[in-house]
């Protein structure tokens, strides 16, 4: 893909293209900054380096590009680019492997996110990211109805506080105390903590999906749609939750076509992810396409045969709860019970 195309398809002025290569205990990264606009090159280098010094190697590669750019950045910002996660190369290559699992949304790897990140705070007890991913793994239980046990939402909570300790200025965690209080349902807090990790990261996508994730449980769900769409700008590899997040923004403000096709898009990235099939049979029930909308149920079966309306009730934390009744009565009349 031509530098210009990746320049207009994200919006960006600059476009840093390069390449990593490992051998034993070596690494060799080429980097070259290219103006968007032109396709010329300001700026290229080689890096032949042991594999021990990545993270001073990092702080050096982004110093380099803020000197080129001539960016005038205040020194906390200067800060927040090159802070180190983890001076620990294990731990931080475990993390990454954490992650690979995390956004895949299924039992099985949220169990296989949750070791590498148990494993990750076993290398370095003091990596703050890895505690407060750690913390959704536990989340991600409750939302999923994975678990009946109210504790793991107190354990996610306890963590993301453990990592907010250990860095105040990290996002993520944020971002995840702003979910649990969500469930908890305790809208404005949630949307204090949404508001607070943009604030530490304005180009974080997380943040801007928290955000429309509390704004179309707290009934404003008008708002969430550029907030959804923003955060697929800034992260064109997003993962299947956010085509879920706005299928769902467009079907609470009445879109139900623009929300099918957002379903589906979830669906493609990620066939087993279970609220993307059960908000389409809400949609395709109340448009009375009765066998889609019992496709779809059977497919939430097949993924959680104990599904239980009365238990999802009980735990969404929808505020206005005409919109819950609205959407328990478009899973009743595809067959969910």
């Amino acid at each position: 893909m031509k530098v210009q195309e990746v320049g207009r398809e994200m919006g960006v002025q600059y476009v840093l293209e390069g390449s990593v290569l490992k051998s034993e205990g070596q690494v060799r990264i080429v980097a070259q900054l290219i103006d968007a606009a032109t396709g010329g090159h300001l700026w290229s280098e080689r890096y032949d380096r042991p594999l021990k010094d990545i993270f001073a190697l990092q702080d050096e590669i982004v110093q380099k590009i803020v000197t080129t750019l001539n960016l005038q950045l205040t020194l906390r910002e200067q800060g927040y680019l090159v802070r180190k996660y983890t001076t620990n190369v294990e731990a931080y290559d475990v993390f990454l492997r954490g992650g690979e699992y995390f956004w895949r949304f299924t039992r099985e790897t949220n169990v296989q996110a949750r070791q590498m990140y148990e494993r990750a705070i076993e290398l370095d007890p003091a990596y703050a990211e890895a505690y407060g991913f750690l913390a959704w793994t536990y989340l991600r239980e409750w939302q999923f109805l994975w678990s009946q046990d109210p504790q793991v939402l107190e354990q996610a909570f306890e963590l993301g506080q453990k990592a907010i300790a250990l860095d105040d200025s990290l996002p993520h965690p944020h971002s995840l105390l702003g979910h649990v209080y969500l469930w908890q349902k305790q809208y404005e807090q949630a949307t204090v903590q949404a508001e607070r990790a943009i604030s530490f990261d304005p180009n974080d996508d997380v943040g801007y999906w928290t955000l429309a994730f509390i704004l179309n449980y707290a009934g404003q769900a008008s708002k969430a749609v550029g907030l959804m769409e923003k955060a697929m700008r800034l992260n064109p590899h997003y993962p299947a939750v956010y085509s879920w997040e706005l299928g769902r923004s467009y079907s609470l403000t009445g879109r139900h076509e623009e929300a099918i096709a957002a379903l589906k898009r979830a669906l493609a990235r990620n066939p087993d992810f279970l609220p993307a099939h059960q908000h389409l049979a809400v949609i395709y029930s109340e448009l009375g396409r009765e066998e889609e909308a019992r496709a779809q149920a059977s497919e939430v079966l097949r993924l959680s045969p104990n599904f239980s309306l009365e238990v999802w009730r009980q735990r969404v934390p929808y505020k206005d709860q005409g919109e819950l009744e609205r959407l328990l009565a478009g899973l009743r009349k595809a067959g969910l019970k």
